[in-house]
């Protein structure tokens, strides 16, 4: 059973994912590690609004950062040590996946 710290990780990793400009960020990043600018300019939205989302995503331990020169450079993290990855192992228990209506989350087996 899940405790309530695993409840509140989950959540909060529900609510970051539940905004479509990062969930395009995250898209984004599958195909490797990008710069403000190059992200800027793919998704086709201001630098300051995909600064504030990539923030959020790096507090969430969902994105990694790496600074070359003046330009930081953002890519994926393994999702390993996320409190969130933590959180879903013990809400799956046994299981790899959970159905939600139409959607089916899960953990990739690595």
């Amino acid at each position: 059973m899940a405790k309530n710290h695993d409840l509140h990780a989950l959540a909060q990793f529900c609510h970051i994912l539940g905004d479509k400009t990062r969930l395009r960020i995250l898209r984004t990043l599958q195909n490797g590690e990008f710069n403000v600018t190059a992200l800027c300019k793919g998704l086709k939205l201001p630098q300051p609004t995909v600064s504030r989302h990539l923030a959020i995503l790096r507090m969430a331990g969902l994105v990694n950062n790496r600074r070359a020169g003046k330009e930081i450079h953002y890519s994926l993290n393994a999702y390993r040590s996320s409190a969130a990855a933590s959180a879903l192992k013990t809400m799956l228990g046994p299981s790899t996946a959970i159905r939600i209506g139409p959607v089916v989350v899960g953990l990739a087996k690595s």
